[in-house]
């Protein structure tokens, strides 16, 4: 059994320009960080974009959609930046019978995997055990705690996600 993982981009993937103090995209850091984590599961990696979250629109989720259904492993994780997870989250929830009885996880990180004290490695390794153990549905998975996607929210002054409070 294989987990396939979508990578988007997101603070996992960032890298810090220190001459203009900018963050950017060169490239994925999956491939390291499995590594670094001495991960010995059958992962298959795609890269669908490396993209702040906060750039996303309708079209970047048709295209994460669209690499879900086309996904023939039933486990996937997503990297995705945290700005917007949620509202990934609702709009693959939102198409949920259109794919297949499989387990999709969110997750990202609020500091970059570059800065050598990000969260990201533990968030990763969370997901990928998550994908193997929640049935099928989607899910975002957060320093080490996994959210329904129709029940969360991002509490950007605390900097964590939460349960949304239903009235």
């Amino acid at each position: 059994m294989a987990i396939k993982i979508l990578i988007t981009g997101g603070t996992f993937d960032k890298e810090y320009n220190e001459i203009n103090g900018e963050l950017f995209f060169k490239k994925t850091h999956i491939k390291e960080m499995l590594e670094l984590g001495r991960c010995k599961l059958n992962i298959k990696q795609q890269v669908i974009m490396l993209k702040d979250s906060l750039h996303m629109n309708t079209k970047d989720r048709q295209q994460i959609l669209s690499a879900c259904k086309s996904s023939k492993e039933k486990q996937i994780v997503i990297t995705h930046g945290t700005d917007t997870m949620p509202e990934t989250a609702k709009f693959l929830g939102k198409n949920l019978a259109s794919l297949k009885n499989k387990t999709i996880i969110l997750t990202g990180a609020m500091i970059p995997y570059k800065f050598g004290s990000s969260d990201g490695l533990f968030n990763l390794g969370s997901a990928l055990s998550f994908a193997q153990s929640m049935p099928a549905n989607i899910y975002i998975a957060i320093n080490g705690k996994i959210f329904n996607w129709d029940n969360v929210k991002k509490n950007k002054k605390a900097g964590r996600f939460e349960t949304l409070e239903r009235k």
